[in-house]
């Protein structure tokens, strides 16, 4: 919708009948990256849904399908432990998850923070006054994406295009929440998540760091982990994490996170020059830093339909 991409669903049920299992797919048609077939773009895992029967045969189909068509590959991403022997795929990109089991009482889970790092700092956040508004509303929707711009800039990135986002909140609905804390009516830092059966997903995070002193990210952490709490969930899903990011993937530790780690597939294996693409970036990421905010909003529409 964003991006578009054409979906596709591969299933065993025959036409007609009530649908029993799928794998869905996103065609991703790029000049610069190549075309492909991707389970699923922009997603950190993506499972085959299945009413429980046998695995689908996948295998098969992947092949004969990328001999049709000019794809460079086909790619699967599922969760640590979904991996199916069905796959003719071989590992090709590996990244940590980490997730938090939501089950212990929310006065368990604050003692398992770590003390210094984030239950001090959110004792203190909380003694600064802040408000504090969860929803999906326009308003929230326009404080989060002006923070995320700032982020994305301090970290010489593109943003997601704002339809991006808009589309999330109109195909999930309720299921999208956006965070948002404010000092003096002034939004500070902000979050989004989504919301499947017992998981909570944390998607993405953004913040001024002219007010990181007044904590305002590790408060909407553990106003994530409380409400997901008292909502029944059991799971709270901090997503994946670059191998050999140690810090962020300590930050994630200090609440309790669980570490795995997450395999991609893709058939054919591809053969990806990285030294060449690592050096494009680092320019590349020199000029996002000094673009001005409409500007990048515009090439992030462009550029994030390659990247999928």
């Amino acid at each position: 919708m964003t991006y578009g991409y054409r979906p596709l669903v591969l299933t065993s049920t025959p036409p007609g009948d009530r649908m029993l299992d799928g794998i869905a797919f996103c065609e991703v048609k790029s000049w610069i990256t190549g075309d492909r077939l991707v389970s699923l773009p922009f997603s950190d895992h993506a499972d085959p849904l299945s009413s429980g029967g046998a695995p689908l045969e996948v295998a098969e189909w992947v092949r004969a399908q990328c001999s049709r068509h000019s794809w460079k590959y086909v790619e699967f991403r599922p969760s640590p432990g979904e991996v199916s022997a069905n796959y003719p795929a071989t590992p090709s990109q590996s990244f940590w998850m980490h997730t938090l089991d939501l089950t212990p009482t929310a006065q368990e889970l604050f003692r398992r923070l770590h003390k210094s790092c984030l239950q001090r700092r959110i004792r203190h956040a909380e003694r600064q006054q802040l408000s504090y508004e969860r929803g999906w509303s326009d308003e929230l929707l326009g404080e989060f994406y002006r923070l995320l711009a700032v982020t994305r800039r301090r970290f010489r990135l593109l943003p997601q295009p704002r339809l991006w986002f808009r589309n999330l909140i109109a195909c999930v609905g309720r299921n999208t929440q956006i965070r948002v804390v404010r000092k003096d009516g002034k939004a500070v830092a902000a979050m989004l998540t989504l919301t499947h059966r017992g998981t909570v997903v944390y998607k993405y995070g953004c913040s001024d760091e002219a007010f990181h002193h007044l904590a305002g990210m590790p408060f909407l952490f553990w106003k994530v982990i409380e409400e997901s709490k008292a909502d029944g969930a059991e799971l709270l899903d901090f997503g994946r994490t670059e191998y050999g990011n140690e810090s962020l993937a300590e930050f994630k530790e200090h609440f309790g996170a669980s570490r795995t780690t997450l395999h991609y597939y893709r058939y054919p294996q591809s053969k990806r020059k990285a030294g060449a693409f690592a050096l494009n970036m680092a320019g590349a990421r020199r000029m996002f830093s000094v673009l001005p905010s409409s500007l990048s909003s515009t090439l992030g529409r462009v550029a994030y339909r390659h990247i999928g």
